[in-house]
């Protein structure tokens, strides 16, 4: 039964008999030493000042003899002095004695010599001293003669057997004191001993029951990681580490068929690998064509198209009045669809240009861009009476023709869209917020509907009939494909309080300076506002 144990079990029942057999050692140490402990108070506080006090005692007794044969012989009551001092001290003595110890055999001796004195005195010392006191020195020595000398050698010789008693139980407490020492000190080996062999006993479970499992199981495992993954692991020893073995046999398992999963994928990732090699090699194919698509678009197509342009221009100009009004306004019709055509083309080559024709990023400071910006639209804004403003614009990465362009086109925009009864104002400011720059361009005109603020992005896509606001409706898309090529974002701000916000983030670099702030309306440089200029003015 003890063989299904698991190891945290065996190491339990191990811990609890090491447990119980120091706890019992443990019992029995405290024991003796709280028994070696009294003892010791019982010589040290009891014993130790009985025989002190034995000692002084005999010292009181023959005080007692001296003092009254003293006085005997001289007849001084100066000499009597130690008799009274010495029957008052083994009195005391007595008193103490009696109280220090409970052994029968020395209260019985202590017994003894207090009676002897007594009676010494009240026999001997008492009709000396009165026979000396009387004047009769003769009489006082015959009391004090050798019988009396031989009576107090007897009192001299109790209080000697009382000492020597008080040292034998002296000596029988010491005794036991070292008896119990001896026991503690042998109860101490016994539980290093435990401890000895419990810890031998742990080292050899543990080498039986994990180390030598554990290192078979260790062997098993290299071997499926050499690459034997077929190879079935077993484990021995107690169920924690069967169960280990069985859960890396479960992962090898799992692994196989993984490896079989991993395998069939990769022989779809190669196929679609030669697919995506395929579509890549169609790609580039339709990026030539798209090219030279580009090519025509901007050369070929655009030659007929301004032979179309001009002639009905021609026409228009010779032969305005001359025809009928209808003949005038067909005219117009056409001067106005191929002008459109034409700006169409131009814009969606722009459009397309953006990111696949690049110079390559550079260090762009956007306080300068919108400085050169807002002068190319002074001539626009000199007409409608505008202010464009702007501060704090940051230094970015990016291509200085595209970031242009964006500040043109929204500044443009929001010249164009207007409010009719007061001043356009523009407004370009710069946050930073994290790792990017948040830039909004805010103006005062007629505003966009938030439901409109996904489509404004969109190619070609207009909110306004053309005869009311002129343009080709693909300006805020080039802005949203800018910024996007440039890692950004663009967003309609739809809590504006009045007119448009457009937003938009730029990745701010690291330790990237900020520019100090500006604001004015830069002068008109007329060859860069040409463009704008002539989507203005066209008919």
């Amino acid at each position: 039964m003890v063989r299904h144990w698991t190891l945290s079990r065996r190491v339990t029942a191990l811990c609890a008999v090491v447990v119980l057999l120091l706890g019992a050692l443990a019992t029995g140490a405290t024991a003796t030493a709280e028994t070696s402990r009294s003892h010791v108070t019982e010589l040290l506080d009891r014993i130790g000042p009985l025989r002190t006090d034995s000692e002084r005692l005999l010292t009181a007794l023959v005080d007692q003899e001296t003092g009254v044969r003293g006085f005997a012989l001289s007849g001084t009551e100066r000499l009597l002095a130690p008799y009274p001092a010495g029957i008052a001290e083994q009195r005391r003595l007595i008193a103490e004695m009696r109280g220090l110890t409970r052994d029968r055999t020395v209260l019985t001796q202590l017994d003894a010599v207090d009676a002897q004195a007594e009676a010494w005195r009240a026999e001997v010392a008492e009709p000396a001293i009165s026979a000396a006191r009387a004047g009769d020195s003769t009489a006082a020595q015959s009391i004090l003669s050798e019988p009396a000398r031989a009576r107090f050698d007897q009192i001299r010789a109790s209080a000697t057997a009382l000492q020597d008693r008080i040292i034998a139980v002296r000596a029988a407490a010491a005794d036991r004191i070292q008896a119990g020492q001896k026991r503690v000190m042998t109860l101490l080996l016994l539980a290093a001993i435990v401890v000895l062999v419990a810890g031998l006993a742990l080292a050899v479970l543990l080498r039986q029951l994990v180390t030598r499992p554990v290192v078979t199981l260790a062997g098993e495992v290299r071997r499926v990681a050499r690459g034997e993954y077929d190879r079935e692991i077993k484990g021995a020893g107690p169920p924690e580490l069967a169960r280990l073995a069985r859960d890396i046999n479960a992962m090898r398992q799992q692994i196989v068929a993984d490896l079989g999963t991993v395998r069939r994928a990769h022989v779809q990732v190669e196929q679609a690998n030669q697919l995506l090699e395929q579509q890549a090699a169609e790609l580039t194919r339709s990026n030539r064509d798209l090219e030279q698509f580009a090519y025509v678009a901007s050369h070929d197509l655009q030659e007929p198209l301004r032979k179309v342009a001009s002639f009905c221009q021609l026409l228009q100009r010779r032969y305005a009045g001359q025809l009928d009004e209808r003949a005038d306004q067909y005219i117009a019709f056409a001067v106005d669809g191929a002008q459109r055509m034409q700006r169409l083309i131009n814009d969606l080559l722009a459009f397309s240009r953006i990111g696949r024709i690049t110079s390559g990023f550079t260090e762009v400071d956007l306080d300068r861009v919108v400085s050169e910006a807002a002068a190319q639209l002074n001539w626009r804004s000199e007409q409608v009476d505008a202010s464009v403003t702007w501060s704090g614009l940051p230094t970015v990465r990016g291509e200085e023709p595209l970031l242009s362009a964006l500040f043109t086109n929204l500044i443009s925009n929001s010249l164009k869209f207007r409010h009719p009864d007061r001043s356009p104002h523009v407004r370009i400011e710069a946050e930073r917020v994290g790792d990017e720059w948040q830039i909004s361009c805010a103006d005062n005109g007629i505003g966009i509907e938030p439901e409109y603020a996904d489509k404004i992005f969109v190619i070609f896509q207009r909110l306004h009939p053309k005869n009311e606001y002129p343009g080709t409706g693909i300006g805020l898309a080039i802005v949203k494909k800018i910024i996007e090529y440039h890692g950004g974002r663009v967003w309609l701000d739809a809590e504006a309080e009045e007119g448009t916000v457009i937003r938009f983030a730029l990745p701010a670099t690291a330790d990237e300076p900020v520019s100090p702030a500006a604001t004015g309306q830069p002068e008109l440089i007329p060859a860069a506002a040409e463009a704008a200029r002539t989507e203005e003015t066209a008919p």
